[in-house]
């Protein structure tokens, strides 16, 4: 796959198809590689091209920065496009304004970051930069035209490529080398990275489980690095914790990645039980991993009680939703089981019928995930819940008057109905009244 990404112009009939080294400094790569991916040049879109045009007139350079050069090299169509550039906001607003395209969104402006928006589409164009100071959680900015100085402040090595609007590829610290052999790597030393911002100890273990093949194929100074700066993901936010958390939640390697928090002393800081409960979570890890759960239905496993779902929604401020679907499992994943009979999903359905609640479906469906019920799980996602044939004005029309008779009339009749398995039409249903 890897070497399909590349091509030389060709020469007297030459194609040559391998991998290029980045360049250093602010110039430009070494070599004549071009990235000739599908998903690379599907990017050109009209907006795109108007870009690129008016960039090329004022001599700036212009760059793909990134996630993105990450996901193109993986040929992965990435989902948002970052830009890096030479020029000062001030020197792109000018551009921009003088050609009459519209910015939107000034809040990043003070980052060095600029919004255009050209033929529907927006563009997120940021300056090159250099950290002048960091507290672990913020950075103040300067800005540069050196590519290698904004390289350098980048997380991992895999995040810090860029990819010039001809395809050529700017690798200043081996990102392609540790993409092709699934590396995750900080760039530079671990430890000054993390200390930038505590959360890429977060990031390091969300790139792992989307990027590594296997468990434990981790550099033992990166581990020491992660054990000693843990405890600064305490002045991290809940909400940026959360969003990275999640992520984790949904990727590879799961089980391994939260038994590692574990022993590199960071559960703590992020919310998680001080005593999880890692058995249950690496079996409910494994029944879980191809049902597509949500991620507190596959964290829920660590839990031993409602105690720690109100602690983690104190820690990240998680969604109201979020935490019910916690408190829920929690609650009904000893006791609401399936039937040992002949019908195995019958106590889920009468839970549901009996459910005056929203959202009770789908609770039931991340239960079932947790129990590692897939093949129930798919009869209950196809279940149409039945409605009630009978009705008051039904009762009414026998001759039952009283509201409080009705009532109890229609209680009873609901039992009938359940015990039938919800078969039991309206005629069966009224017959057995007036027995009843």
């Amino acid at each position: 796959m890897w070497a399909e990404l590349w091509a030389v112009p060709r020469r007297a009939g030459l194609r040559l198809l391998r991998r290029r080294h980045g360049g250093s400094g602010s110039g430009s790569g070494s070599g004549t590689m071009r990235l000739q991916a599908p998903q690379f040049q599907a990017l050109f879109t009209p907006g795109l091209r108007s870009v690129a045009e008016l960039f090329e007139k004022k001599n700036y350079e212009l760059r793909i920065a990134g996630g993105a050069v990450r996901d193109l090299l993986s040929g992965v169509t990435p989902q948002d496009i970052d830009f890096a550039t030479t020029a000062t906001p001030a020197e792109m607003k000018e551009m921009f304004t003088a050609a009459g395209v519209r910015l939107i969104n000034n809040k990043g402006e003070k980052h060095g970051t600029i919004t255009a928006r050209l033929h529907e589409e927006n563009f997120e164009i940021t300056t090159l930069r250099i950290d002048v100071v960091t507290d672990g959680r913020h950075a103040e900015v300067e800005f540069t035209t050196d590519w290698h100085k904004d390289a350098e402040r980048r997380d991992l090595t895999i995040n810090s490529m860029f990819l010039g609007l001809d395809g050529t590829l700017y690798d200043f610290f081996n990102g392609y080398e540790d993409l092709k052999n699934k590396k995750i790597r900080f760039v530079g030393k671990a430890a000054e990275r993390i200390q930038e911002d505590y959360l890429r100890i977060l990031r390091y273990f969300r790139f792992y489980g989307r990027i590594a093949e296997k468990p434990g194929d981790h550099e033992p100074i990166t581990l020491q690095a992660i054990k000693e700066n843990a405890k600064g993901l305490a002045g991290i936010s809940g909400e940026r914790i959360w969003v990275e958390l999640k992520k984790i939640l949904l990727g590879n390697h799961v089980n391994h990645l939260v038994q590692l928090m574990y022993e590199l002393d960071i559960a703590q800081y992020i919310g998680l039980p001080l005593a999880g409960n890692l058995e249950d979570f690496a079996r409910v890890s494994k029944n879980i991993q191809n049902l597509s759960p949500k991620p507190m239905t596959v964290l829920t496993s660590l839990f031993k009680g409602k105690d720690d779902v109100t602690n983690l929604d104190l820690r990240l401020k998680i969604s109201k939703e979020e935490k019910n679907l916690g408190l829920f499992l929690v609650k009904h994943r000893q006791e609401l089981t399936k039937g040992s009979g002949p019908e195995p999903l019958r106590p889920y359905q009468d839970f549901l019928m009996d459910s005056r609640e929203a959202n009770t479906n789908s609770r039931i469906f991340e239960l079932l995930k947790y129990q590692g019920e897939e093949q129930l799980l798919k009869e209950m996602q196809e279940w149409t819940v039945p409605s009630f044939p009978v009705s008051g004005h039904d009762l009414r029309k026998m001759g039952v008057s009283s509201g409080k008779e009705i009532g109890t009339a229609l209680q009873q009749l609901r039992d009938e109905w359940k015990k039938s398995g919800y078969h039991m039409d309206k005629e069966e249903l009224l017959s057995c009244l007036k027995k009843l």
